[in-house]
């Protein structure tokens, strides 16, 4: 009984502590397994699904995390979009509270806060010019020159329309800009010697000023660096000075109508009817044709080629039904001045734009606009500075032929120049022409008369623009300086015709041709004899193989 017994009892036995183990087995594996931001996937085992079922599980849990993760890295980019944006919000108020001096804006409300804004931005203005220190340039002309200066005079790279290279400053703004440095100096060298511990102290005046040199850039502000005379022979004391520009200020916003604006062309005539042909072609395709709004009165001088003339204006208003122009006939003898004046005074309309102008002028549509856009009634008056043509024959000669005319008007130094010594061509309303007193007639023959027109109006209260233009050209003619001219007219007709033939390089090529001449002949026989010499050195090697 027992026997039998315990062999029924030990299967059970057995059994069960098989069931045991393996639970504790389980147990310790599933204790003991490492675990990580998510748990390890286990492999299949002996009752877990088939391999391939196992692996799609371990597959679909691994592509259940990827995405999980992507999520958690969507969810951390938006929150540095959120702090990022918060840090841009705090930094757009900081700069509100404290403006950037680079891109200032003065609040006139509040001129507390306008002034230390503005003391910020000129001492920005001193930082980025070049006072403490140089800045990389990418070429030689890019270097802003420095020009210098004593009390007497100003050596000058412009020369403007002085022509000087030195000159006593003639301008009143830039005369009073050098005395008012020079003495700001002096003030500061005496203050320094006032606040040192030393009991008798220099007074230093504007006599101890040995020399300056000055420049301007336009987007910072001028610079002085001036020299005074020290305690001894070799001694100096230097200051350094800077003017910084301030911020820009809008002014005014304004729309400008200039559709119904007319502009009456004058232009003055004696013979040359053949330029006369040449100008109406410029006028009808820049007058007529492509702005419209245009007026012309040719007051014409004498009776020698008048039917002439007549007819070119007559044959222009039929082929384009141009009505708008004037043809007044004097019978004397041919003044600038009267011509003009008469013109202006004939008209009978409302006030008009008058465009003064001469018969070997050519102009734009566009010139005609700036026109309109730089008069304004009792305010303002326009004089441009035309660019003139040098001799064709000159610029063109090295050339199988001249160029046409619109091909030959380009803006370059080796085609022409900016005329500033010129005033004749200028606009302005006629209301204005006729207060200022227009033209002194007792001015007769060539030059002078536009001189006195330019300056009433600087004498006046009126605006005068004065600005180079590219839209208006002198077109070259030879020039007859006539005996019956006064001295000073004469001189004044000979520099023009003279600065009229060509650039200083041109004609210096002229003045020294027969030099060049030589100089190429004789390198043309140096050539020849080189060639010759090296053909009988040829002949003779040949000579001495054979």
């Amino acid at each position: 009984m027992l026997r039998r017994g315990f062999l029924v009892f030990v299967p059970r036995l057995v059994g069960l502590l098989v069931v045991a183990f393996c639970s504790l087995s389980i147990v310790y594996m599933l204790a003991c397994t490492p675990k990580g931001d998510t748990e390890q996937l286990a492999l299949p085992r002996v009752h877990s699904p088939t391999a391939k079922e196992g692996y799609e599980a371990i597959l679909q849990e691994q592509e259940e995390e990827h995405r999980n993760y992507i999520i958690s890295l969507k969810k951390q980019i938006a929150q540095l979009k959120a702090e990022l944006q918060g840090k841009s919000e705090q930094l757009k108020s900081m700069q509100d509270q404290n403006p950037n001096p680079l891109d200032i804006r003065l609040d006139h409300s509040n001129p507390e806060k306008a002034q230390v804004n503005l003391l910020a931005f000129l001492r920005a203005q001193i930082d980025k010019a070049e006072v403490h220190s140089g800045v990389k340039l990418s070429t030689e002309y890019a270097a802003v020159p420095f020009e210098s200066f004593t009390l007497q005079k100003v050596y000058q790279l412009e020369t403007g329309l002085t022509r000087h290279p030195e000159e006593k400053p003639v301008r009143k703004d830039k005369r009073d800009e050098l005395v008012e440095v020079i003495e700001l100096a002096v003030g500061n060298l005496n203050s320094l010697e006032g606040d040192s511990n030393t009991k008798k102290h220099r007074v230093y005046t504007t006599s101890d000023f040995v020399e300056g040199i000055y420049r301007t850039e336009k987007d910072k502000g001028t610079l002085y660096e001036l020299t005074f005379k020290g305690d001894t022979k070799h001694q100096f004391k230097k200051v350094v000075l800077f003017r910084p520009f301030g911020p820009v200020m809008k002014v005014k916003n304004e729309n400008v109508n200039m559709a119904d604006t007319l502009i009456n062309v004058i232009v003055p005539l004696a013979r040359r009817a053949s330029k006369f042909r040449q100008f109406m072609q410029n006028f009808r395709e820049m007058g007529i044709q492509q702005d419209g709004r245009i007026h012309l009165t040719v007051v014409y001088f004498g009776r020698e080629q008048v039917n002439e003339v007549k007819s070119i204006l007559e044959n222009t208003s039929k082929s384009t039904n141009f009505k708008n122009f004037t043809f007044i006939q004097l019978n004397e003898e041919f003044s600038r001045g009267k011509g003009l004046d008469v013109g202006a005074r004939a008209w009978k309309g409302s006030n008009v734009v008058l465009f003064f102008c001469d018969v070997d002028i050519y102009f734009t549509a566009e010139f005609l606009n700036s026109c309109r856009l730089n008069t304004q009634p009792g305010k303002k008056v326009f004089y441009p500075v035309l660019f003139s043509q040098y001799n064709p024959s000159i610029i063109y000669g090295h050339q199988d032929s001249i160029p046409s005319l619109e091909q030959q008007l380009i803006i370059k130094k080796e085609t022409g120049f900016w005329r500033d010594f010129g005033f004749g061509m200028t606009c302005q309303y006629r209301s204005d022409f006729i207060n200022i007193g227009g033209f002194d007639l007792d001015i007769k023959g060539w030059g002078g008369e536009d001189v006195h027109l330019y300056r009433k109006y600087l004498h006046s209260n009126l605006i005068v623009i004065r600005t180079p233009v590219r839209g208006l050209f002198h077109l070259w003619h030879e020039k007859q300086c006539l005996d019956e001219l006064t001295p000073e007219q004469y001189k004044m007709c000979m520099q023009s015709k003279a600065m009229n033939e060509a650039s200083h390089g041109q004609l210096g090529m002229l003045v020294f041709r027969q030099e060049i001449e030589t100089h190429l002949h004789r390198q043309k026989l140096s050539s020849k004899k080189t060639l010759s010499e090296k053909f009988a050195n040829k002949r003779w090697v040949k000579t001495e193989r054979e």
